[in-house]
């Protein structure tokens, strides 16, 4: 049953009449038996569970691929045949690979879990006329609810009293600075972040006490809204799963074909079809890549190493592909672009402008004049304009963990942090003026009043507010000699209007000498104040993340800053990262609002256009993502907020803050940054592209080895001979070789200029043309190479079993000879070093000593049907693929059998 009340029209509603509706009481509030009954109609105020699969469920959804569907039928074919080892190869394969999925996924869903535990506190409740504490679970629609400053909401609460209430809704609705609260009607068409009647479920009072009636539960809430957009949005594969999945349908297929023609060729000839059937069955276990699904995984899993030394955490393995794919950037603001603490930047006094060194909390810093030298900061303008923001200032400024923090009003903390900074410590203020009494800051008011004793010099009034306010009741400007003259009531303004127009917040700061024994009379300040001068702050960027931005764009990567904050500070923060033009134009910047009007089929190309989003809505980030993967684009989302979660969840990777980020963001994210740094995405991207690069230089180098194994055996059906190599061989071939050789690749290092590429086209295919052709030319050489050399040992007088020996190892020291050259794609193996991968030489080194136990010691002799070969056997093995490196390397150079890759 929803709750009594017309969605979404409580702001717009006078408080009367809202608890008129909701049929309760402003004085008395609900009695318990009504509390009661409302508890069993609405339910309790949680958010709903989702339903998920089992573990079952989860487990089969691993075997869900067509190469593990040809695995599995291959493994049940030899196990029928009896050829136990190789059955226990491919079973082994296939289990590993679902267990490491399993556990992968199995860390993945706990989004709304994290939701649910936001809202779970205790409330303070008015019900009968009697205050009384309840689990916030049982708080019902209708409840007279009261919170005062560092509670947590409850619920969604229609405000009918509120004193000086500020509201931290950051993580709700993006927006970096508290929200002045009051009981005032605003417009029904006004904005969620804009609804200043209205608390809502799972925020945070920075300040002030309120009394409000609830309004909504659990997912009749703001927060229960953005819990049903992270059920509903989609979790999209991966373009690594997408073009593995592909590539496996593709291979699935062609594998299939090719054994069913092979069986058909047999027959035709009138082999037996027993034999006929094994040799089908072994093109296709020669033919199915064993080693990539591992591949892939331990890949993947070295790139999260990776990224997680250069502090981003992957919580989902295909993520760290993903980044290096990205086409576009959507990122939060703040916190992620910039400190997510206010910085005072400039201060104004009639006398000249100051610098302010130092950005965030740290009060590590200094004030410096026009000339870049240390401003005075003596007996002046500056000097009082500095004291008033630290005396007239209830926020304090604490060390924590080695990081600093602010306590209070994130503006009163930067004003603080710059006192600090100049050695005006709120400590040593306190002393040198100690407040005697204070008139807080209220909306009505537009200032905060303080009063101090001088002790000798007499009491002073220190006052700190809007500035047409201390404008209007300043009568002079203190001069930096400490004497006062006229005050240039147009250069203040103008002054003013300039750094606000930089989207910095202006506070404007005055004193009043009074005598020793007179008091802080509201009345009196009007027309009596002295103008000392102006704080212009602002949340900086952070230092690197201009750098990683364009970064970003020459990697050809698209960068879209999104946020909940105003336009003017959005644009302003856009333009220090160098996120738009010189001149931005009209659809360079969109609000929420624009959004909302704006026809749907002119959302692509508006999102297109715009590199900034500001007063957005949860569902319009959802929106925005949505519009850009219609585009085809790979999106990865930045944030930090609840209000970020779908997004982060609807996004081709979903990239939350580890330090500020709320835990439903980091849940519904893929990867987790431990510094909260733009940069660190940059790093992240260049990471996924190394990936990448080594995931297609591994599949370009075994492709060959599946591709020629099943041809040969195909040349021996249709030739009516022998099989020049036994399933059991080609087995050892591919999984030794896979891990001693081919994971090597794995560990190479990205190649210079990889952050010069522009990202990879999404529909490009795994294998490109070029990389076929290549495929194609060696597989070729290994089938030529492997026959010739099989025949020319049985012509030689070698028994089969040397025969079958001398042409496994062919395959394996072909093999070991492409490894080097697929290193690059694109250029030569010696220009990269040879010991810059010491991992490969290992690898070689171990690969030989397994070829030479298959080839010398009788119980691999045995188990494989190998035999000892002459050394003539192995100098012919080598020139041959001496032979095969040389045709390759001279195809990388000049492109004689396709496109050159670079």
């Amino acid at each position: 049953m929803p709750a009594p009340r017309p969605e979404g029209d409580h702001h717009a509603l006078a408080a009367h009449e809202v608890v008129l509706l909701l049929g309760t009481d402003v004085e008395h509030g609900l009695t318990e038996a009504d509390a009661a009954d409302r508890l069993r109609r609405f339910g309790p105020n949680l958010l709903p569970r989702a339903t998920q699969g089992g573990v079952f469920r989860r487990l089969l959804r691993q075997f869900h691929n067509p190469l593990i569907y040809v695995l599995i039928a291959a493994g049940v074919v030899t196990l029928l045949l009896a050829e136990y080892v190789d059955s226990a190869v491919i079973f082994g394969v296939v289990v590993v690979n679902a267990v490491v999925g399993f556990l992968q996924e199995s860390r993945a869903e706990a989004a709304l879990d994290a939701l649910r535990a936001m809202v779970r506190t205790e409330a303070r409740v008015v019900r009968g006329g009697r205050q009384r504490r309840v689990p916030s679970t049982e708080v019902v629609p209708g409840d007279l609810v009261l919170v005062e400053a560092g509670e947590k909401v409850p619920a969604d609460l229609r405000l009918v009293h509120a004193a000086e209430l500020r509201a931290d809704e950051s993580a709700l609705t993006g927006e970096s600075l508290p929200v002045r609260k009051d009981e005032l009607v605003v417009p029904a068409e006004t904005p969620v972040a804009d609804r200043r009647n209205l608390l809502y479920s799972g925020t945070l009072l920075t300040g002030g006490s309120a009394a409000g009636v609830v309004v909504a539960t659990g997912a009749e809430t703001e927060l229960g809204r953005i819990h049903r957009l992270v059920g509903g949005a989609r979790v999209l594969d991966t373009p690594l799963t997408v073009q593995l999945a592909r590539f496996s349908r593709l291979l699935t297929v062609a594998i299939l074909v090719l054994a069913a023609v092979t069986f058909g060729i047999g027959l035709l000839r009138g082999q037996d079809a027993g034999q006929t059937f094994t040799a089908a069955v072994a093109l296709a276990v020669g033919a199915i890549p064993e080693g990539l699904p591992a591949a892939v995984t331990i890949t993947l899993a070295i790139g999260v190493s990776r990224m997680a030394r250069r502090r981003a955490v992957v919580r989902r393995l295909p993520a760290v592909e993903t980044l290096g794919s990205t086409t576009v950037i959507c990122t939060d603001k703040t916190g992620t672009l910039t400190e997510n603490q206010m910085t005072v930047q400039l201060l104004w006094t009639p006398q000249g402008r100051y610098e302010v060194t130092g950005a965030g909390y740290t009060p590590t810093g200094e004030i410096r004049d026009a000339d870049g030298g240390p401003a005075p900061t003596g007996a002046g303008a500056l000097r009082w304009s500095l004291l008033a923001g630290v005396a007239c200032n209830d926020a304090r400024l604490d060390e924590q963990d080695g990081r600093w923090a602010v306590l209070g009003d994130p503006t009163e903390g930067a004003m603080l942090v710059v006192g600090a900074k100049v050695g005006l410590s709120r400590h040593r203020v306190a002393e040198e003026l100690p407040r005697l009494a204070a008139v807080p800051f209220t909306s009505e008011r537009q200032y905060m009043a303080t009063l101090h004793d001088r002790r000798e010099d007499g009491r002073v009034v220190l006052v700190k507010g809007a500035v047409e306010r201390v404008v209007e009741w300043s009568a002079a400007a203190l001069r930096e000699d400490g004497s006062t003259g006229p005050l240039d009531v147009e250069a203040v303004l103008a002054a003013a209007h300039e750094l606000a127009t930089d989207g910095l917040r202006v506070l404007a700061t005055a004193m009043r000498p009074v005598g020793p024994d007179d008091g802080l009379v509201e009345e009196e300040l009007p027309g009596t104040l002295v103008f000392t001068g102006l704080h212009a702050m602002l949340d900086p960027p952070r230092a690197a993340a201009a750098a990683a931005v364009r970064s970003c764009r020459r990697a050809g990567v698209a960068v879209k800053m999104i946020t909940g904050d105003h336009r003017a500070t959005a644009t302003a923060i856009a333009g220090r990262l160098g996120l738009l033009r010189d001149a931005p134009g009209p659809g360079d910047v969109l609000t929420g609002t624009d959004l909302a009007t704006l026809p749907a089929a002119e959302l692509p190309a508006a999102v297109r256009q715009a590199s900034v989003f500001a007063r957005v809505s949860p569902e319009q980030k959802l929106r925005l993502v949505e519009a850009l993967q219609a585009a085809g684009q790979v999106v990865a989302m930045t944030g930090d907020g609840v209000n970020d979660a779908p997004a982060l969840r609807q996004a081709n990777i979903g990239v939350a803050m580890g330090r500020s980020g709320t835990e439903v963001a980091k849940e519904a994210a893929d990867i987790v940054l431990t510094d909260d740094d733009f940069a660190t995405i940059e790093s992240a991207v260049e990471e996924g592209r190394g990936v990448f690069a080594n995931l297609t230089k591994f599949i370009t180098w075994t492709l060959p080895t599946n591709a020629a194994e099943g041809m040969v055996i195909l040349v021996a059906i249709v030739l009516g001979t022998v099989l020049p190599i036994l399933p059991s061989q080609i087995l050892w071939i591919n999984m030794t070789t896979a891990v001693a050789l081919g994971l090597t690749l794995a560990f190479e290092p990205k190649e210079p200029g990889i952050m010069d590429r522009p990202p990879r086209d999404p529909k490009q295919p795994l294998l490109t043309a070029a990389l076929v052709v290549r495929v194609l030319l060696v597989s070729a050489l290994l089938v030529v190479g492997a026959w010739g050399l099989f025949e020319w040992e049985l012509h030689a007088g070698s028994e089969l079993a040397q025969a079958r020996t001398a042409a496994v190892n062919l395959f394996v020291v072909v093999m070991a000879g492409y490894l080097f050259s697929c290193r690059s794609l694109t250029r030569s193996p010696w220009r990269l070093g040879l010991f810059s991968n010491r991992w490969l030489i290992v690898g070689v080194l171990a690969q030989a000593l397994a070829q030479l136990a298959l080839t010398y010691l009788p119980v691999f002799n045995d188990l494989f049907r190998t035999a000892p070969i002459s050394g003539t056997a192995w100098l012919r093995i080598f020139g041959i693929a001496a032979l095969v490196s040389a045709v390759v390397a001279l195809d990388k150079r000049f492109g004689w059998f396709g496109r050159r890759l670079g």
